[in-house]
């Protein structure tokens, strides 16, 4: 896989475009074995300068990168038996949402997650990640299928947000996003929910009503996109960066709030497309650890749990007479 390098990776870049020269420059005659090390070792120690200093604009970045592992990625790597069901029974499918079964270490799950494109005909079949009413009403349909024969649920968030153009609005987006809230709300099965890129506004929490929320270590989780905010606030979208910092959205901001996420998972330093499996590894021993504690709570348990994480999610102060 090709590296794609942020604005701010460039001097890891120039390193590395510099290791691969003198490995390609390599004979039995000439030697730069010892170069190669030694700018090996600068590297290492570029990248953990780099990206122990992220700003929150340069994490967004990294949870857009266009070769961050997307939901299908994760699936390969950690389930087996994947079987996707497609439509909404209603009106069509909706390919920014892949739903359907699996066996995670030979336990029969269901999985859900949004899935982008890296391509442009990938994009645009998956409409960027952004889901239509009909992806929320399938996986809505795949949820309660689970539900019925016991089966846990894995959800992977990734979407910048719901669909917002006038044929959504006219088949239902609001009320699908809302029905799939009250309806996670009372699922009967375990629901661990990881957001593995972004995680944007209402099309992000459609599938995050959970008994564990986590976040990789590269995500972000906000009601509204740096670049929205900005437009908001100043009239000028340019300003994602200084919106993003008043946001504090990345995984680490959420996690310092307590109640919303319960974990953060890590990934390979620079993100997960450095490294698809070591990534996905560290996703499996994550969710299979959620999911043995989850797996102790009766229905009723998993619904009352799940109901008193969310309301502990906020605060209430009695004004003083």
């Amino acid at each position: 896989m090709m590296n794609q390098y942020l604005d701010f990776e460039q001097p890891i870049a120039e390193l590395e475009t510099k290791i691969g020269e003198l490995r390609e420059y390599s004979t039995d005659n000439v030697d730069f074995s010892s170069e190669i090390k030694r700018l090996e070792k600068k590297a290492d120690r570029l990248k953990k300068e780099v990206y122990s200093n992220l700003s929150r604009w340069q994490r967004t970045q990294l949870a857009r990168h266009a070769k961050r592992p997307y939901t299908l990625d994760y699936i390969e790597r950690i389930f087996t038996d994947w079987s996707e069901v497609h439509g909404d029974r209603n009106y069509r499918d909706d390919p920014a949402l892949v739903c359907g079964f699996a066996r995670i270490d030979g336990k029969p799950c269901c999985v859900i997650g949004h899935q982008k494109g890296r391509n442009t005909k990938e994009k645009v079949h998956r409409n960027f990640g952004m889901p239509n009413p009909e992806g929320y009403r399938k996986a809505l349909r795949v949820m309660q299928l689970a539900d019925q024969f016991g089966l846990p649920i894995f959800t992977f968030v990734d979407t910048p947000g719901a669909f917002p153009g006038i044929g959504a609005e006219e088949r239902g987006q609001a009320e699908a996003i809302a029905r799939n809230l009250r309806e996670m709300a009372m699922l009967r099965v375990p629901v661990i929910v990881t957001i593995t890129g972004e995680g944007g506004s209402g099309g992000a929490l459609a599938i995050a009503v959970g008994n564990r929320v986590l976040m990789m270590e590269y995500s972000v989780y906000a009601v509204i996109s740096p670049e929205g905010c900005a437009a908001i606030l100043w009239g000028d979208g340019s300003k994602g960066d200084q919106a993003a910092e008043a946001l504090k959205l990345t995984a680490q901001d959420v996690d310092s709030l307590g109640s919303v996420i319960d974990e953060v998972i890590p990934e390979p330093l620079g993100g997960g497309h450095q490294d698809y499996d070591l990534a996905a590894q560290s996703l499996k021993e994550y969710l299979l650890k959620h999911l043995n504690e989850l797996e102790e709570y009766s229905p009723e348990g998993l619904i009352e749990q799940r109901y008193q994480r969310f309301r502990a999610i906020a605060e209430f102060e009695e004004p003083k007479v």
